[in-house]
Protein backbone atom coordinates (compact mmCIF):
# COMPACT_ATOMS: atom_id res chain seq x y z
CA UNK A 1 0.00 0.00 0.00
CA UNK A 2 1.52 3.28 -0.77
CA UNK A 3 1.76 6.11 1.77
CA UNK A 4 -0.26 9.29 0.74
CA UNK A 5 0.58 12.95 0.73
CA UNK A 6 -0.75 15.11 3.94
CA UNK A 7 -3.44 16.34 1.39
CA UNK A 8 -4.30 13.09 0.24
CA UNK A 9 -4.56 11.77 3.81
CA UNK A 10 -6.72 14.68 4.67
CA UNK A 11 -9.27 14.12 1.99
CA UNK A 12 -9.28 10.26 2.37
CA UNK A 13 -10.40 11.71 6.47
CA UNK A 14 -13.18 13.67 4.78
CA UNK A 15 -14.06 10.05 2.83
CA UNK A 16 -14.30 7.58 5.48
CA UNK A 17 -16.36 10.37 7.71
CA UNK A 18 -18.98 11.00 4.74
CA UNK A 19 -18.62 7.38 3.64
CA UNK A 20 -19.43 9.18 -0.02
CA UNK A 21 -19.73 12.17 -1.15
CA UNK A 22 -19.04 14.25 -4.63
CA UNK A 23 -16.23 16.64 -4.38
CA UNK A 24 -17.98 19.59 -3.78
CA UNK A 25 -19.02 17.77 -0.96
CA UNK A 26 -15.51 16.88 0.29
CA UNK A 27 -14.99 20.72 -0.78
CA UNK A 28 -17.16 22.28 2.44
CA UNK A 29 -15.90 19.78 4.75
CA UNK A 30 -11.98 21.19 4.34
CA UNK A 31 -11.09 24.29 6.81
CA UNK A 32 -8.31 25.09 5.67
CA UNK A 33 -6.24 26.56 2.72
CA UNK A 34 -9.30 25.36 0.35
CA UNK A 35 -7.98 24.20 -2.95
CA UNK A 36 -9.32 25.02 -5.80
CA UNK A 37 -12.18 22.47 -7.09
CA UNK A 38 -10.14 20.99 -9.98
CA UNK A 39 -7.35 20.95 -7.93
CA UNK A 40 -9.45 18.66 -5.62
CA UNK A 41 -10.86 16.84 -7.96
CA UNK A 42 -7.46 16.07 -9.56
CA UNK A 43 -6.37 14.62 -6.00
CA UNK A 44 -9.47 12.79 -5.90
CA UNK A 45 -8.89 10.83 -8.99
CA UNK A 46 -5.40 10.69 -8.08
CA UNK A 47 -6.77 8.23 -4.99
CA UNK A 48 -8.98 6.92 -7.55
CA UNK A 49 -6.11 5.69 -9.27
CA UNK A 50 -4.09 4.56 -6.54
CA UNK A 51 -6.84 2.14 -5.76
CA UNK A 52 -8.34 4.46 -2.23
CA UNK A 53 -11.49 5.17 -3.31
CA UNK A 54 -14.22 4.29 -6.24
CA UNK A 55 -16.93 5.79 -7.60
CA UNK A 56 -20.78 5.60 -8.66
CA UNK A 57 -21.18 7.61 -12.17
CA UNK A 58 -24.32 10.14 -12.43
CA UNK A 59 -24.18 11.09 -15.61
CA UNK A 60 -20.78 13.35 -15.77
CA UNK A 61 -20.34 13.29 -12.36
CA UNK A 62 -19.33 10.75 -9.44
CA UNK A 63 -19.99 10.17 -6.09
CA UNK A 64 -16.56 8.90 -4.57
CA UNK A 65 -16.59 6.33 -1.45
CA UNK A 66 -13.33 4.80 0.27
CA UNK A 67 -12.16 1.31 -0.67
CA UNK A 68 -9.40 1.05 1.90
CA UNK A 69 -10.92 1.13 5.84
CA UNK A 70 -9.18 3.56 7.80
CA UNK A 71 -8.28 1.21 10.36
CA UNK A 72 -5.88 -0.42 7.49
CA UNK A 73 -4.15 2.24 6.13
CA UNK A 74 -3.27 3.31 9.75
CA UNK A 75 -2.06 -0.23 10.63
CA UNK A 76 -0.14 0.00 7.65
CA UNK A 77 2.12 3.19 8.09
CA UNK A 78 2.12 3.13 12.43
CA UNK A 79 4.36 0.56 12.13
CA UNK A 80 6.62 2.52 9.75
CA UNK A 81 6.81 5.53 11.58
CA UNK A 82 7.43 3.70 14.77
CA UNK A 83 10.57 2.12 13.34
CA UNK A 84 11.58 5.48 11.93
CA UNK A 85 10.70 7.59 14.67
CA UNK A 86 10.78 5.19 17.84
CA UNK A 87 13.27 2.54 17.06
CA UNK A 88 10.70 -0.11 17.11
CA UNK A 89 9.70 0.72 20.54
CA UNK A 90 6.30 1.12 21.77
CA UNK A 91 7.46 2.22 25.04
CA UNK A 92 9.48 4.99 23.34
CA UNK A 93 6.29 5.95 21.71
CA UNK A 94 3.89 6.62 24.76
CA UNK A 95 6.92 8.04 26.37
CA UNK A 96 7.34 10.59 24.16
CA UNK A 97 3.17 11.48 24.49
CA UNK A 98 3.50 11.01 27.82
CA UNK A 99 6.82 13.55 28.34
CA UNK A 100 5.07 16.21 25.78
CA UNK A 101 1.80 15.56 27.87
CA UNK A 102 -0.03 14.51 25.29
CA UNK A 103 -1.55 11.72 27.22
CA UNK A 104 -2.78 11.84 30.26
CA UNK A 105 -2.15 9.37 33.14
CA UNK A 106 -6.11 8.19 33.29
CA UNK A 107 -5.14 7.44 29.83
CA UNK A 108 -2.30 5.30 30.67
CA UNK A 109 -3.95 3.74 33.09
CA UNK A 110 -6.78 2.87 30.61
CA UNK A 111 -4.19 0.95 28.15
CA UNK A 112 -2.89 -0.39 30.89
CA UNK A 113 -6.23 -2.14 32.03
CA UNK A 114 -6.25 -2.69 28.03
CA UNK A 115 -3.58 -4.79 27.78
CA UNK A 116 -4.21 -6.48 31.00
CA UNK A 117 -7.66 -7.60 30.27
CA UNK A 118 -6.19 -8.73 26.65
CA UNK A 119 -8.08 -6.49 24.62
Amino acid sequence: MEKLTNKEEEIMKILWQLKKAFVKEIMEEITESKPHYNTLSTIVRNLEEKKFVGFTAFGKTHQYYPIIKKEEYYKAFINEDMVGYFDNSYKNLVSFFAKEEKISVKELKEIINLIENGK
